[in-house]
């Protein structure tokens, strides 16, 4: 097991030096000037040959690369074109939300889409099978953005005066009292400990369970409900389906047979023995899903007011804040990897005939 996870961190370096690489040339290759991008009418050749050189961006890609590679070595992401901030800044700032969104619409996904995939698998070609799969073929076809919109027209402002009315945009009710854990826990916090802990901060439920603050945890979660709706349709549509699948093809063993000939009840049957061994394509859709979901939710994120990584990335494309997309991208990157590995590490518990030694 440590050999193998050892061999696989250490894959992970060429892996991620690739992405960063290719990301970096791309930024630099596509057509705009981040001059022009980040002051517009007020950019003059002479405003922009100093930009340009001010930044480095008149150096040739490769040298750019290998000065940006020690910054990261040294955990310098750089700074924003267009903010003239840190970009570890942002990514403190901005990766909670991501976080919690996913999370959210993954939890969703997970609390619908495995029990309707088990109950159509079970009872196949039922009544009950058949509503679950057209449920899900419609749930894969709806698009994002229209579900959004209607989430938010009909619980925002058909039922805005019932107990049913919710958010239809950001994270906290204004007003509400936010306070660095550091703050909360009466210490000082300073260099990296400090941007961890303004990471935790920024992580509003996480946040309001440590300090007890139940106000801000309801209206944090009231607040999550529609865009974790939104987001964790598709998913959850595309889990229901793979379970379903992949429990009728272990329903069909020689082993389930024997169990239900020995006068075992069904639903034992199904949950412990056809269950686990019908996990593992569940896990990699999960892995696969959850990954997705962390690289940003761009036009969720849009609708309900949300700005997570997807969003700033998206931006930071437009305004050729070449910075910010390595940045992100690396840090995207590296949740892929990781996510990843867990579900790789999850096979062998799962099934121990694979050895991942």
């Amino acid at each position: 097991m440590h050999r193998y996870l050892f061999q696989r961190l250490l894959l992970t370096v060429p892996v991620l030096v690739g992405i960063l690489f290719v990301t970096f040339a791309l930024a630099r290759l596509i057509p705009g000037d981040p001059c022009r991008a980040v002051l517009g009418e007020r950019a003059t050749d002479a405003i922009c040959d100093e930009f340009i050189h001010r930044h480095g961006l008149d150096r040739p890609i490769s040298v750019q690369f290998m000065v940006y590679m020690n910054e990261v070595a040294h955990g310098d992401l750089g700074n924003s074109i267009r903010f003239n901030r840190p970009v570890t800044a942002l990514l403190v700032e901005r990766l909670p939300t991501t976080v919690e969104l996913s999370i959210s619409a993954l939890l969703v996904s997970l609390t619908f889409g495995i029990p309707l995939g088990i109950i159509s698998a079970v009872r196949h070609n039922s009544p009950a099978d058949i509503a679950t799969m057209v449920g899900a073929n419609i749930g894969v076809s709806m698009p994002v953005y229209w579900l959004g919109l209607m989430l938010a027209y009909a619980f925002s402002i058909l039922l805005k005066d019932t107990l049913f009315w919710l958010p239809p945009s950001g994270r906290l009710t204004s007003g509400l009292d936010i306070r660095p854990l550091y703050e909360t826990w009466h210490f000082t916090a300073s260099g990296g400990w400090k941007s961890v802990l303004d990471f935790l901060s920024n992580l509003y439920i996480f946040n309001a369970l440590i300090t007890g603050n139940i106000p801000m945890l309801m209206d944090g979660l009231r607040h999550l409900i529609l865009p974790a709706l939104a987001l964790g349709t598709i998913p959850m549509s595309f889990i229901a389906r793979i379970t379903r699948s992949s429990l009728l093809d272990v329903l069909g063993q020689d082993y389930v047979r024997t169990a239900r000939a020995k006068g075992l009840r069904e639903w034992p049957v199904v949950m412990n023995h056809a269950l686990r061994n019908a996990l593992l394509p569940i896990v990699t859709v999960i892995g696969l899903s959850f990954g997705g979901l962390l690289s940003g939710a761009v036009l969720t994120a849009s609708i309900f007011g949300l700005t997570g990584v997807g969003r700033t990335l998206y931006e930071a494309i437009t305004a050729r804040d070449y910075v910010v997309v390595q940045g992100f991208t690396l840090v995207i990157a590296v949740t892929f990897v990781v996510i990843n590995l867990i579900t790789d590490l999850t096979y062998g518990y799962l099934d121990p005939r694979i050895r991942l030694s």
